[in-house]
């Protein structure tokens, strides 16, 4: 599996720290989701110390670090700083250790400072850290946000999808994502999708070409991330096909591991896609909160069918 990092200028702009001390001319990357907080390297037990994460020094750590005497204080510190933790961080404000500012231009590390508390702050950056480096495919299909639910539309080219997107936009829903979807694992439940940089708002229609959506219809038409709740897969109307009429087969896509449902739509002229996509959003967002349609109807009809027995 590919590695991913995220700068540490990239972290330091997120997160709105302070710098007390960046390494001149050195490219800091950070590769590791989780943090440390370093109190038993700074008693001096190196054991499984993990350099690649950030180190965070919050109250406990600052007031163990202050009741060392000079002489020990500045040991520890060398001999902390000397493993080249890939950064270090003050939160809460607290005042920088002299000895371990000197340290850290000896090593070139660098080291920033917060005013959040050390609870919070940490939460933040670990959510950050876990979206900076999943995991990550890419898909080709369209990414729209519809009733609070994320839809990720595939099919073949030229079937309609960006088309479909265009028109949900217009009824008030918004836009993530076309032709190229980038979907990251953020955890063991969790898809989250976005576009590339490159084409980040923009959606081709073929027989007008790119266009951009955010210009068009506004900031509130489009949307930077979203989850992937729902798979809806495009294909062209086969007459004589069995499709599903009442909704009691479920269908699923695997995604890098994560089971998502997954509704097969049938294309033909006439078919508004646009209103089957906020019914099929709503009926998914309403699965979720305990309540199935088709299942409920199915009971009522066996129950039917029982009775005339």
């Amino acid at each position: 599996m590919d590695e991913y990092s995220v700068s540490i200028e990239k972290i330091i702009d997120e997160l709105q720290l302070g710098i007390v001390y960046m390494p001149p001319e050195k490219s800091v990357l950070v590769s590791r989701a989780e943090v440390n907080r370093p109190g038993l390297a700074l008693s001096g037990f190196f054991g499984h110390f993990e350099a690649g994460r950030l180190q965070i020094i919050g109250k406990g750590e600052h007031e163990y670090i202050t009741s060392f005497d000079p002489i020990t204080r500045k040991t520890r510190i060398n001999d902390f700083m000397s493993r080249n933790p890939v950064a270090v961080i003050y939160t809460t404000g607290l005042d920088i250790h002299p000895e371990l500012e000197e340290a850290a231009e000896e090593y070139g590390i660098p080291v920033l400072t917060t005013t959040q508390m050390t609870s919070e702050f940490m939460a933040a950056l670990i959510a950050f850290l876990n979206l900076s480096l999943a995991p990550r495919i890419t898909r080709h299909g369209v990414l729209v946000e519809v009733y609070g639910e994320g839809l990720l539309i595939i099919g073949d080219s030229g079937i309609g999808k960006s088309e479909t997107a265009i028109e949900l936009v217009k009824r008030g829903h918004r836009f993530i994502a076309d032709d190229a979807v980038e979907i990251k694992k953020v955890s063991s439940k969790t898809l989250v999708g976005t576009a590339p940089d490159l084409i980040k708002y923009y959606v081709e229609l073929r027989g007008i070409g790119i266009v951009d959506v955010r210009r068009i219809f506004g900031m509130g038409a489009v949307k930077e991330t979203e989850k992937v709740d729902l798979v809806i897969n495009l294909e062209p109307w086969v007459q004589g096909k069995m499709y599903d009429r009442f909704g009691v087969d479920t269908e699923e896509m695997t995604i890098m591991g994560i089971t998502v449902p997954m509704t097969t739509i049938p294309v033909k002229p006439g078919r508004n896609l646009a209103i089957i996509l906020e019914i099929a959003a709503m009926n998914n967002r309403q699965k979720k909160m305990g309540y199935d349609t088709a299942a409920e109807f199915n009971k009522i009809l066996m129950g039917q069918m029982n009775v005339e027995k």
